[in-house]
């Protein structure tokens, strides 16, 4: 049925009225316009998709007086290409043909069947397995901030309130959301476009009453108050602009999505943004997987597995009780050898977390109803497996894992063994699922022995031994004869089509089989496909059951595991005491030694309340940065629930862990590296506790000597006295090492080295004490720098030693005297003739000079020198 022309598109043709009034419905998205075989795009969006997609952008005739610009895709590859435009950032509407092709005069009805986005794709083939893909929205009420988020393809909705932005920056950080929702008078709106994904939207999609009773009707409840969010405006608009959305882009309910859960931020670990980054939990800067966290732990076998241990590499918890579950159920899974034959069962379960979503949204595919029913098939033997007497603290996870024989029992009599990817294909449904469906078949099925029955008597009755009966799919069952026998041909045969060497004719009785055939054969397509509307609809009624036992599933996937890690890596079950302080034992950097090929030296490290700050020094590459990193990955990876890489583990309270480490910039906000730095610290500094972790590389580097000396002597200063969490402090300021005689708590400790001729050996270990020198020109040779400069350098620093010793003994930086005062006697600059004498010296090669040249060279020299 043709769409009415309006005024606006009056000159257009109906193909493209139909388009433009379709489009007007979307204006900011891409709309797959289908047409036959191919989704084509039309004007603006064509030439935004060929760029986008690499392909060609030609034109379709003229409408409006103007060509008409096209780019398409082949209906058959359009998720491959859906795919590529969701991983842009784009939201893509697809519209299908929805009408009788052959129905009337005028384009085909059409209409959008579904909307895509980064953040609520939910196929298979447009998502990663092993990664949430979340859709976020953030939403401000007055001075109350909020963060919602929704995974549509595992049916999980989660919320929280956040205190400021730094915290929303860290929670975005943890989420990495593919599309945040924002709304156009948001205060941060300028700040938050700088990430990707980020979706405007007006500011009534905000509307708290509005939200509430959106979200009321979505979980089924006649208020908000079973979910903990009543008298939070914020956490309520966010929500409900996150199910509006949702709604809006599937076109449909969202059975699935029945409960919100509330998060608190005094249950997790807290972790800044730049702590996130520096750790490289899920990311590095390289782009490889194998150099971060999760590389290393990720060896789940199903992709819910992978991406649940993710979520509790991410988000540690502080739940002293759950903590000590999962820790015990890794001890019970390591000590029984269970956890082999336990993989083995897990490699028959599949993705059923997002099976089920797709179930719920009514658009599995036979492929995932068969996983669905092979994952069912594997629940007995882990049940029983799990059961095995003497592992009590298993209990829990076998109770979670409930079989579902019914489900199973349809499933497998519903479906056939190995069904086809597409419905559309037929052939889903198993022989003996319905009577009204095998009856069909078989009419279609029986066809070929009626037309060798029918043949045989035709050839009898006219005595043409060359007489064929035959089909194709453009003129249906026919009789060949040719023209040899045209003489022989039946007067009640009549002619259906006329070839070069032959005749083809129909009859009235074999007219009426062909239309009971094809009758049937539609009529089986469609049955097939009420069937299987049927399964999904049975599905819905133990939906939340399922969904619940693809979560246990998942968390026995992630103890595996952890518990395979800790047996391959050798990791320890970490003691979590009441008592403060962090005490590990032989602990190691779990990614760095699972990537390099030499031993790793392991290391001790004590903090306690008497012990609470550790002044580091010792060489570059000398391992300052990987000691403290492996410090708060173990205390990360045992509020994860995982074992640790050490001989042993005591882990007090920690509430947060903070890290500045390394060098960067972040240009596209206007910070350099040196303010970048400074934010970091001073995020620090406001946010410590005593019961925080905090490891800080190399304070002050990004300035002058004597500013960044200040700096990083106040800081720590500020650490240990007013703050006193349990630090890390690595410097290369060797004046720092005076904190141990005049703060207590404060220890010195460095990472031994020795010298080998003019090179050095990095020994990784750590002692107590200051290191004696900073190895720094050592270093330099190593990394390749030119031995004319090293000569240079070596000249100059013996300059500026001799400077320092004709000065006297250097004043303490740690004296009652203030700050100002102490940096006056710190070393001064080298002279200027000095310096220009060296840096003159450095462009001569004495092996190219003439006599002539040397003697010009000395006039040079000492005329520079008296400057």
């Amino acid at each position: 049925m043709s769409v009415p022309a309006t005024d606006a598109f009056k000159g257009h043709t109906p193909l493209m009225q139909q388009y433009l009034r379709i489009k007007a419905d979307f204006p900011d998205t891409l709309l797959l316009f289908r047409m036959g075989d191919f989704y084509e795009l039309f004007y603006d969006d064509a030439r935004r998709a060929a760029a986008l997609l690499d392909i060609t952008l030609t034109t379709r005739g003229e409408s409006n007086g103007q060509p008409i610009p096209m780019a398409g895709v082949p209906h058959h590859a359009a998720e491959s290409y859906l795919s590529r435009l969701l991983k842009k950032g784009e939201a893509v509407a697809v519209c299908e043909q929805v009408g009788d092709v052959t129905a009337g005069k005028g384009p085909v009805e059409r209409e959008v069947v579904r909307i895509v986005t980064p953040g609520t794709a939910t196929d298979e083939a447009l998502l990663d397995d092993r990664r949430d893909n979340l859709l976020a929205t953030v939403a401000c009420h007055k001075d109350e901030w909020a963060l919602a988020w929704l995974d549509l393809s595992a049916g999980r909705c989660h919320a929280r309130r956040v205190a400021d932005g730094d915290e929303l920056d860290a929670q975005l950080e943890r989420l990495q959301p593919a599309e945040l929702l924002v709304a156009e008078d948001n205060p941060r709106l300028a700040e938050l476009q700088r990430r990707t994904g980020v979706r405007q939207r007006a500011p009534w999609h905000f509307d708290t009453p509005s939200a509430a009773r959106l979200l009321a009707e979505q979980f089924g409840t006649r208020d908000l108050s079973g979910f903990g969010i009543e008298g939070q405006p914020a956490v309520i608009a966010a929500a409900g602009a996150l199910i509006q959305y949702a709604q809006e882009t599937q076109r449909g309910a969202l059975p699935h999505l029945t409960g919100l859960s509330l998060e608190s931020a005094d249950e997790s670990l807290h972790l800044d943004a730049a702590t996130r980054r520096h750790l490289e939990i899920l990311t590095h800067p390289d782009g490889r997987d194998d150099l971060t966290l999760a590389g290393v732990m990720d060896t789940s076998i199903t992709p819910m597995g992978g991406r649940l241990l993710r979520r509790w590499l991410v988000n540690p918890i502080r739940d002293r009780e759950r903590l000590g579950a999962r820790h015990r159920a890794i001890r019970a899974l390591t000590e029984s050898a269970l956890v082999d034959s336990l993989r083995e069962t897990l490699r028959g379960v599949g993705d059923a977390e997002r099976i089920l979503a797709r179930v719920a949204l009514g658009s599995a595919r036979p492929r995932d109803l068969a996983t669905l029913r092979d994952t069912l098939a594997a629940l007995p033997s882990i049940r029983d497996t799990l059961s095995t007497p003497g592992h009590g603290d298993l209990d829990g996870l076998a109770n979670t894992l409930q079989p579902h024989p019914d489900v199973h029992e349809w499933l497998s009599g519903a479906l056939v063994d190995e069904p086809p990817a597409l419905l559309r294909n037929g052939g889903v449904i198993a022989t003996g699922h319905d009577p009204e469906l095998d009856e069909l078949r078989s009419l279609s099925e029986n066809a070929n022995d009626f037309l060798l029955e029918f043949e045989v008597r035709e050839k009898a009755a006219t005595g043409i031994p060359t007489l064929k009966v035959g089909y194709n799919r453009v003129h249906g069952y026919f009789i060949e004869v040719t023209h040899a026998h045209a003489d022989k041909v039946p007067t009640h045969y009549t002619r259906r089509q006329t070839l070069k060497a032959a005749e083809r004719y129909i009859t009235e009785e074999l007219k009426a089989f062909e239309d009971k055939v094809l009758s049937a054969r539609e009529r089986a397509q469609a049955r097939e496909e009420y069937c299987y509307e049927a399964l999904l609809g049975r599905l819905q009624g133990p939906l939340d059951a399922l969904r619940r036992t693809a979560t246990g599933l998942a968390r026995l996937d992630v103890l595996c595991a952890f518990s395979e890690r800790a047996q391959t890596l050798q990791f320890c079950q970490p003691e979590m005491v009441t008592e403060d302080g962090i005490d590990i034992r032989a602990g190691r950097h779990p990614v760095i030694e699972h990537v390099q090929e030499q031993p790793f030296t392991p290391n001790d490290l004590l903090l306690d309340p008497e012990r609470r700050m550790l002044v580091i020094t010792g060489p570059n590459m000398g391992g300052k940065s990987t000691y403290m990193r492996q410090a708060a990955l173990a205390v990360l990876l045992a509020h994860a629930g995982s074992w640790v890489p050490a001989s042993a583990a005591r882990i007090g309270p920690v509430d947060r862990i903070f890290t500045r480490i390394g060098a960067g910039d972040d240009l596209s906000r206007g910070r350099s590296t040196f303010m970048l730095e400074m934010s970091e610290t001073a995020n620090i500094l406001h946010n410590a506790t005593s019961r925080s972790l905090v490891l800080m590389d190399e304070i002050g580097r990004g300035t002058s000597t004597y500013d960044g000396l200040a700096l990083a002597w106040a800081c720590a200063d500020d650490l240990a006295r007013r703050v006193q969490a349990y630090t890390l402090f690595a410097t290369h300021y060797f004046e720092l090492t005076q904190l141990q005689g005049t703060h207590p708590g404060v220890f010195n400790v460095h990472l031994n080295a020795v010298e080998h001729g003019e090179r050095i050996v990095f020994l990784h270990t750590v002692e107590d004490g200051p290191a004696s020198q900073s190895y720094g020109l050592q270093v330099a040779a190593l990394a390749g720098i030119p031995a004319p400069v090293l000569r240079a350098a070596r000249l100059q620093l013996q300059a500026l030693e001799s400077k320092g010793d004709e000065a006297g003994p250097q004043m303490s930086l740690f004296t009652p005297a203030e700050v100002d005062a102490k940096t006056e006697h710190l070393p001064e600059a080298p002279d200027p003739a000095v310096a220009a004498v060296l840096e003159l010296l450095q462009t001569i090669d004495p092996d190219a000079l003439s006599p002539r040249d040397a003697l010009d060279l000395v006039y040079t020299l000492k005329s520079t020198s008296e400057r």
